[in-house]
């Protein structure tokens, strides 16, 4: 077996500057920001790992392509380039563009689901659960339950549950459900991947109930390097027919072209519905722009185009993923507790296991992204209570079983050296976890709470 290091398959010609703190002036910094990960300024950070949406690299070709930016009101060049690479690597017929993810995200909710229908998603993803629910919709988990246990070792955490499916049919009748939302490698529960043979099964299960299957085709990318990699059958196979094949199981997408894409903005809805389309065009012109540019300029758009294709390298891919592993193996190596196996696209460390001292009412994950960024300027995030927020019917905190701090490693951005000072704050902070007290929270805004919330230490 070949036992040589494999680099990065590419050269660094940018950089930007990273700036070192004092742990002093971070304490300050975080008590500013009530105890926030998402409230404090990037320039007090040193490693930004809060999310990998809109911090990747964009490549020598993507910038060459801004230069070609066609910013004509309607029908830019650049659209047809966008059109034509969802065609090529996705499969869909139809492209809307929008400004990011949860425009599409809006717009689909808006046009499919009607009051008191049922959503079914292999877990819920915060923006996605809240636009179904401002659309009346209700949303339904059908991942299989070892995605709750963070330290079940399945490889294919993500998959749906279809007996959960049966279940809702019996109670609430087909005509309950609007459509299926189907996540690739599933954030909440770790960058959780299904496997191509679950996703056949429910894409049978969607024809004979006459469902659609829609995709949040966020970090699809990442799902087929793991069916690559682990499913029978798949070794070999390009990351790009994979992918291909994936799509062909669905009736369209929404996408935030900030993952997977390469870029700093965009996103669309692709579609083979034509009706939808034609619905989807009329409202893009309301909230975001005319159907051809969806509030991105021209140059964004080449961009994302130009990373679509970029995105299905094995070579590339291959390279994320494994700088994520690189980062969780330090971390497992170190005993820290984290969700396994490890995702695509992070590191979650369980904070529940971490820091077994703190009730989930002291918010365990936010408190240890605010001592991990006290003790290293690393920026992570909380997935876990404060994420879930509340039970519009009772008014209580929604309690996952999850508990995670997400360490989210932006694509092309940093070396495995910053993964090293990553792994060496967590380590340090598992060592004297005992020490480490919750937080209370002092203010809740009442969507999304995570992204403003603010906190205080718990007085012991």
């Amino acid at each position: 077996m070949n036992k040589r290091t494999i680099a990065e398959p590419y050269k660094i010609k940018v950089v930007e500057p990273l700036r070192m703190t004092t742990r002093d002036y971070r304490e300050q910094r975080i008590r500013e920001a009530g105890h926030n990960t998402f409230l404090l300024r990037s320039e007090d950070v040193y490693i930004d790992l809060l999310t990998d949406s809109g911090t990747s690299a964009m490549s020598d070709n993507q910038w060459a392509g801004m230069m070609l930016g066609d910013e004509a009101y309607a029908g830019s060049r650049n659209f047809y380039a966008l059109e034509k690479a969802v065609q090529d690597i996705y499969g869909f017929k139809h492209v809307v563009p929008t400004h990011q993810g949860r425009a599409a995200e809006h717009i689909t909710s808006q046009l499919r689901v009607k009051s008191g229908q049922y959503v079914p998603m292999n877990m819920y993803f915060t923006t996605t659960r809240e636009h179904v629910e401002r659309a009346r919709g209700i949303f339904y988990d059908c991942i299989i339950d070892e995605a709750h246990d963070p330290a079940n070792p399945h490889p294919f955490k993500g998959n749906v549950d279809l007996a959960k499916l049966d279940r809702l049919v019996r109670d609430k009748g087909r005509d309950a459900i609007a459509y299926l939302s189907i996540a690739p490698c599933v954030n909440m529960a770790g960058g959780q991947p299904f496997s191509m043979d679950n996703l056949r099964q429910v894409a049978a299960w969607a024809d004979r109930h006459g469902t659609p299957i829609i995709f949040d085709a966020t970090r699809a990318v990442e799902n087929a390097y793991f069916i690559q990699q682990r499913e029978p059958g798949y070794a070999g196979r390009p990351v790009r027919e994979i992918l291909r094949e994936m799509m062909s199981y669905g009736e369209g997408c929404t996408m935030s072209s900030k993952k997977d894409n390469l870029v700093n903005i965009g996103g669309f809805i692709a579609t083979n519905n034509e009706a939808f389309f034609t619905r989807a065009k009329e409202m893009v012109v309301v909230f975001e722009g005319l159907h051809t540019y969806g509030g991105l300029a021209g140059r964004d758009m080449e961009a994302v185009a130009r990373g679509i294709y970029e995105m299905v390298d094995d070579l590339y891919i291959a390279s994320r993923v494994r700088q994520v592993e690189y980062l969780g193996n330090r971390l497992r190596e170190a005993e820290v507790p984290i969700v396994e196996p490890v995702g695509g696209h992070a590191v979650f460390v369980d904070a529940k296991r971490f820091l077994p001292h703190l009730p989930q009412e002291e918010f365990p994950a936010q408190t240890l992204a605010a001592a991990l960024y006290v003790d290293s300027g690393v920026r992570g995030m909380e997935r876990g209570i404060v994420s879930a927020g509340r039970d519009p019917a009772t008014g209580n905190h929604r309690a996952p079983k999850l508990e995670l701090v997400r360490l989210t490693i932006p694509r092309r951005a940093y070396t495995n050296l910053h993964m090293d000072v990553v792994a060496e704050s967590c380590i340090a902070l598992f060592e004297w976890r005992e020490a480490i007290r919750g937080l209370k929270m002092v203010y809740e805004p009442p969507e999304l709470r995570f992204f403003q919330a603010r906190f205080e230490p718990v007085v012991p």
